[in-house]
């Protein structure tokens, strides 16, 4: 029986001039052999096969199966609530592991069926063919290391599967974790080798040379890392014991020699840079930043790999659930995305370079993580924002400040006030207090409309940590809000040269190989690009600190806590705080103070992180046979 392969609905009328598809029963889907007898139809599979790629991208939700073009509803939550870099409206998620290995093994039987088919193309040429068999390894190298990071190892399938009667010859057991880095590793080689080192035209979204070893940076630099520091992990049972998870710390400067070597073509290249790399001030660079976020495709030299979106549902969410209260067009959803201040205070200072950027609050230098204390002598700023004013280019460009200017408005973010007698009058209902005939507003305005912050009747919409989320939104009325789920079309950069600096810097430093001198400059190269005019070492906690403000918000927060078994360390009995701006009373005229506390709704509440998740549960092994992943 003839394999049908169900295509969208656009594929099909793409085709039906040039194949007669709409004349076929059934009318939704295309038989390969007619899929497979044209340069259309074949780019339409190939087509539908990125769109069900595993692309980290904002329709990339952590609470049901992770961006299977499911689409626009991801009910606000992002990968980076999992994390220390942003707490959500409604809930805090600390590294909760969810499964969908079904469909990457779906995808993957796609993959090697055009795998399969492509060297049988009689309308191709052999470049042609070539170049569609880099497609489809780079395809299955990428989607082997999205299951590899997230179930360690795989049943490695290389060729499609026919039925013939006993099902259990369709049963692959898993290979070992190394075993299935390997495996990404070589196909992601195979797919460089293969693929064309420029796209253009139609061709422009589909990967080129230098994509397949951007991901092969990631991949390797992921394996390196597991082996590097499973050591912080002790994992026992059948997965274990058969090394299906866990590869051994001899492996580890292997793979991050592999990481160097994909990274040093790319740099070597010369086809990418830095947008904006060379900024004449802080402010420029703050421009350029948020322009590349607002639309990637401004900065071909930079942004490396594109996913794009159009309207009418086949966009993503993230006007919907992300703008401040204020700037919210009517959105019934808005501010669930808030960045924490354990991010805030990871980005560097320009006056402190090479630190970590805590923000004093207190003359005394404590940074107060037990709210208001009355017997403390607080720093006080006339303008609310006048703490961060030294404060990293890429905080003012993803990251909406308490007081700041946005869409026109200003973004009013208070959280109460210190009474002239002292008394401190924080969260709760809204309130006033009068000093010298003016009335001063608890929530910073008189009427809800008029702020994004804190009030509790409006907690759905409001900022709980003090800070709201910028990068990616656009700076004008984006007309999206009001249309509901999957009106975004901001493009999502996938891979982008930054990435790529950071990993050669890491990977040089914890390995030691490389080019020492060139990787503190490919860290150092960010730096400048958000206008720091000094040079720091090259020192892992450089290097981390960095990766962490430059991709902040891109999905990578998670990846690198895992890969680096950091997550148990960082989530042990952890509590959520927000940085909270005040208005004193007591000065004349009122000014702010700043005070950390544990957020609203997060009283009496801490979270930890379960090593069983830094692997998820295998589906269906009862039926599969499959070993399952320890403690699940």
């Amino acid at each position: 029986m003839k394999k049908l392969y169900k295509i969208f609905v656009i594929v099909a009328a793409a085709l039906a001039a040039s194949c007669n598809v709409m004349d076929l029963t059934p009318k939704d889907r295309v038989s390969a052999d007619v899929v497979f007898s044209s340069e259309e139809g074949i780019r339409a599979f190939l087509a539908n096969l990125y769109a069900y790629a595993p692309w980290q991208d904002f329709n990339y939700n952590c609470l049901v199966e992770r961006n299977q073009c499911a689409g626009t509803n991801t009910v606000g939550f992002y990968e980076d609530h999992q994390t220390d870099n942003a707490i959500h409206c409604q809930a805090t998620i600390i590294g909760t592991g969810y499964g969908y290995w079904d469909a990457r093994f779906r995808h993957l039987r796609d993959v090697n069926y055009f795998l399969d088919e492509i060297p049988n193309a009689g309308s191709l040429t052999e470049e042609q063919k070539n170049i569609l068999l880099g497609e489809g390894h780079f395809l299955r190298g990428w989607t082997y290391y999205d299951i590899a990071r997230n179930y360690g190892g795989a049943p490695l399938i290389k060729a499609s599967q026919k039925y013939t009667g006993d099902p259990d010859e369709l049963c692959v057991p898993r290979s070992t974790e190394k075993e299935t880095w390997d495996f990404v590793i070589e196909e992601l080689k195979l797919a460089a080798e293969l693929l064309p080192e420029v796209r253009t035209g139609a061709d422009s979204r589909f990967a080129n040379k230098y994509v397949a070893l951007g991901i092969l940076s990631r991949a390797s630099l992921f394996a390196a890392s597991i082996a590097k520091y499973g050591y912080k992990v002790k994992f026992e049972g059948a997965a274990a014991d058969q090394k299906l998870v866990g590869i051994d710390a001899e492996y580890a400067n292997d793979y991050y020699q592999v990481c160097i070597d994909a990274s040093k073509q790319i740099i070597d290249s010369g086809r990418y840079s830095l947008h904006g790399a060379n900024p004449a001030n802080k402010q420029e660079a703050i421009d350029k930043l948020m322009e590349m976020f607002q639309n990637p495709n401004v900065a071909p030299e930079e942004c490396m790999f594109i996913c794009g979106y159009a309207p009418n549902g086949l966009g993503h969410s993230i006007e919907l659930w992300t703008p401040p209260y204020q700037t919210r067009e009517n959105s019934p959803h808005p501010g669930f995305f808030q960045p924490s201040i354990d991010l805030v205070d990871n980005y560097e200072c320009y006056s402190r370079p090479g630190e970590d950027g805590y923000l004093e609050t207190r003359e005394d230098g404590d940074l107060g993580y037990g709210g208001f204390d009355p017997d403390a002598k607080y720093l006080h700023f006339t303008n609310a924002y006048d703490i961060f004013e030294d404060k990293d280019a890429r905080l003012w460009s993803a990251v909406v400040l308490p007081f700041t200017e946005w869409k026109g408005k200003t973004i009013r973010i208070q959280n109460g006030f210190i009474l002239e007698n002292g008394t401190a009058d924080i969260g709760g209902e809204a309130t006033t207090a009068t000093k010298d005939g003016v009335t001063y507003y608890k929530f910073g305005a008189a009427s809800a409309e008029d702020y994004s912050g804190f009030d509790q009747t409006l907690m759905a919409n409001m900022t709980r940590s003090g800070f709201c989320v910028k990068k990616f939104l656009t700076p004008g009325d984006s007309g999206v809000a009001t249309q509901g789920l999957g009106m975004s079309t901001q493009d999502w950069a996938e891979i982008r040269y930054a990435e790529i600096l950071l990993n050669y810097a890491e990977a040089c430093v914890e390995s030691g190989l490389g080019d020492q001198a060139l990787a503190e400059d490919c860290l150092n190269a960010t730096r400048h690009r958000a206008a720091f005019t000094t040079d720091i070492p090259l020192t892992i906690r450089n290097v981390q600190r960095d990766r962490r403000s430059e991709l902040a918000f891109e999905n990578k927060r998670f990846d690198d806590l895992i890969r680096r078994r950091e997550f148990h360390e960082l989530f042990d009995h952890k509590q959520i705080y927000s940085f909270d701006p005040i208005l004193d009373m007591r000065t004349d005229p009122p000014q702010f103070i700043y005070v950390r506390k544990v957020a609203i709704r997060e009283e009496g509440l801490n979270y930890t992180f379960d090593s069983m998740l830094y692997y998820n549960s295998i589906p269906g092994i009862v039926t599969n046979g499959l070993v399952q992943n320890p403690k699940w």
